[in-house]
């Protein structure tokens, strides 16, 4: 809390841009009425279909080898992360020597060291956000593969099997949600370490990458297949 007075009015705007896009497109893309539209809805009402149709399937290995495949790009951002962390931690425990590099930089350096740690927190606090998610999607997707386990055989139609496929459906959304929003934080986090170069730069950081996600999320070529 010692750190907070050396912030400038110009950090404080850019951090309230900065949560403002991160939160506010959370909301939009995940709750909002627009989001029907977007790539995340898109992408679990073929979860759903999936479900349906693997209840319906005896042989069920290329279901568990997707999910396997699932698993795998989770848990390799996940062990990612963790080396970010790991860095992180070791830059703050180097605070002086990274005051030195960046005092050459052409946008006026990290200022003093309380202010370059609490940029650095900023950043750590991302990427922890991420790995926490990504290990509790990894988690979910664990949770499915033993769901996929138990499914029975029937076919749409009949309730059991209706009920069955909304729970294994919703598991693989709420799964494929959380690791959405590690990568989200991914992407929030390199904005993040804009704010060593100057506060402006987390700002301008910030709202790139909310068109960046908006165009991928609501106008790519990828949602356009899907939806079509």
């Amino acid at each position: 809390m010692h750190a907070l007075p050396h912030l400038s009015a110009v950090d404080w705007l850019s951090l309230a841009i900065f949560f403002a896009c991160w939160a506010g497109y959370a909301w939009f893309s995940e709750h909002s009425r627009w989001s029907d539209n977007g790539l995340i809805r898109t992408t679990q009402f073929y979860r759903m279909a999936w479900a349906k149709s693997m209840l319906e399937r005896e042989v069920r290995v290329t279901d568990a080898a997707l999910i396997g495949n699932l698993m795998t790009s989770v848990s390799f951002y996940a062990n990612t992360t963790i080396y970010i962390i790991a860095g992180l931690i070791a830059a703050l425990g180097a605070a002086d020597k990274l005051i030195s590099v960046t005092a050459d930089l052409p946008f006026g350096g990290a200022g003093n060291r309380e202010l370059l740690e609490i940029k650095l927190m900023l950043v750590l606090l991302s990427f922890v956000f991420a790995y926490f998610k990504f290990t509790w999607s990894l988690r979910q997707f664990n949770l499915l593969s033993i769901l996929v386990g138990a499914a029975p055989l029937g076919k749409a139609g009949e309730p059991a099997i209706d009920a069955f496929a909304q729970r294994l459906g919703g598991a693989n959304n709420l799964a494929g949600d959380d690791f959405n929003r590690g990568i989200r934080a991914y992407y929030f986090g390199l904005a993040a370490a804009g704010w060593l170069l100057h506060p402006l730069m987390l700002a301008v950081l910030a709202l790139c990458i909310l068109i960046v996600l908006y165009r991928r999320d609501f106008s790519s070529a990828t949602l356009k297949i899907l939806r079509e």
